[in-house]
């Protein structure tokens, strides 16, 4: 196989841009191959942890996203009966990072960024409406099969970095398996101009109910005074387009958030959720990265985070090999770090918070609520709490395992 000495990237999301980026403030060459027409308009991730902050600040995006993003020092645990129950200050984590707060930005400003900094790149490529179609590889070097507007082409590089989603063309094409499974019920995203606020929320809560739980974040959408994102789940018997009815959202918000309605609402989309893990992030010169070797609910924010885990970790160890500096056995490496990673904290992590927002047993939820308001008043045991739920810890494991 002829190949070109560049690496190729399928998806320009923000775990696809990330590692282009990465990779090419490295030096290495690099092609990222877009399905779409642009940049997607993604409506669901938005948040970031303290690593992630800094990892994007390393990136040279800090001043950019603190410009635009809104800082978020405190989060909080409420019960769709008794109320507020626990709210825990990041603060309390600033002598662990440089950003003791976590920063809200919906995904598609993101991404813009991330393509604006790769093109001071004059090796890097971006090609829009190009959707990988197949995936080969020999010891020298990969070869993808893309459809575009002006029929195939054939892309050819050293490596392949597979940032193309939870319905990945290049791990099926590497028959890698996706083990997990899909949650009974549909998430709602419902976004308001109703300040939130004003009635006790922080910009970053969670609100428990056996029936009807929700998480709340505020994102800056335009610009001032923002918007106020409800995610809540739905009923899959029930056909979308009536849970989709603003009726039927009013109703749902009236019964989620202690304020009158109705509500303005801006934006309203519907999704299914997922918690797999690919059996493996690398497949000989292929390497998964994001929704392509990951996926869970967004209970605490940590797909989308994990996701720019993986494109970091990944660019520094690609780079070395691409360079010569190491072998590319050191990929390895990434997989043994990212992926017990992702088992051991961000699938066990989400799918512990969504249990615990849904108990339904009323003794189960008392004791919950106990817990997290003890928690919550001692320093030393919400700081610990902190370092696991920031991803501090992940990223501290991740890097320590050889």
């Amino acid at each position: 196989m002829s190949v070109d000495n560049r690496v190729l990237i399928a998806g320009a999301g923000p775990v696809g841009l990330c590692a282009a980026l990465g990779l090419a403030q490295r030096g290495v060459p690099v092609t990222v191959l877009e399905a779409e027409p642009g940049l997607t308009h993604d409506l669901r991730a938005g948040s970031y942890h303290p690593p992630t902050i800094e990892m994007l600040e390393d990136m040279g995006l800090g001043e950019a996203l603190l410009e635009r993003g809104i800082v978020v020092r405190r989060w909080q645990y409420w019960d769709r009966v008794e109320g507020l129950i626990a709210e825990f200050d990041l603060g309390l984590l600033a002598e662990e990072t440089r950003h003791p707060y976590r920063l809200h930005l919906e995904q598609h400003r993101l991404t813009p960024l991330l393509l604006d900094r790769l093109g001071a790149y004059g090796d890097a490529k971006v090609l829009f409406e190009t959707r990988v179609e197949s995936v080969t590889q020999d010891d020298d070097g990969v070869a993808v099969t893309a459809e575009t507007p002006d029929g195939p082409a054939g892309f050819r590089g050293r490596w392949l970095v597979a940032a193309d989603g939870g319905r990945s063309v290049v791990r099926k094409e590497m028959r890698v398996a996706f083990d997990g499974f899909t949650w009974p019920e549909r998430f709602l995203v419902a976004s308001t101009t109703t300040d939130l606020e004003t009635f006790g929320f922080a910009y970053n809560a969670y609100v428990a109910d056996p029936e009807l739980w929700a998480a709340v974040f505020k994102v800056p959408d335009d610009g001032p005074p923002g918007l106020w994102r409800i995610a809540y789940p739905t009923d899959f018997e029930i056909p979308e387009r009536e849970v989709l009815a603003e009726d039927a959202v009013q109703r749902a918000l009236a019964r989620i958030l202690p304020a009158d309605g109705p509500f303005p609402l801006k934006y309203c989309s519907i999704y299914r959720v997922h918690q797999r893990v690919a059996g493996t992030f690398r497949v000989g010169r292929v390497l998964l990265a994001g929704d392509a070797a990951h996926i869970n609910n967004p209970l605490g924010g940590l797909g989308l985070n994990g996701g720019i885990h993986d494109a970091v970790n990944l660019a520094e160890k690609l780079a070395a090999v691409f360079h010569g500096e190491a072998e590319p056995t050191l990929l390895d490496r990434y997989d043994r770090q990212r992926r017990p990673v992702n088992l051991e904290h961000v699938q066990k992590q989400s799918i512990r918070n969504k249990n615990l927002m849904e108990a339904k047993d009323a003794q189960v939820r008392q004791r919950r609520n106990a817990e997290m308001r003890a928690l919550a008043t001692d320093p030393e045991r919400a700081r610990a709490h902190l370092l696991d739920t920031s991803m501090i810890n992940s990223v501290r494991q991740a890097a320590a395992a050889k």
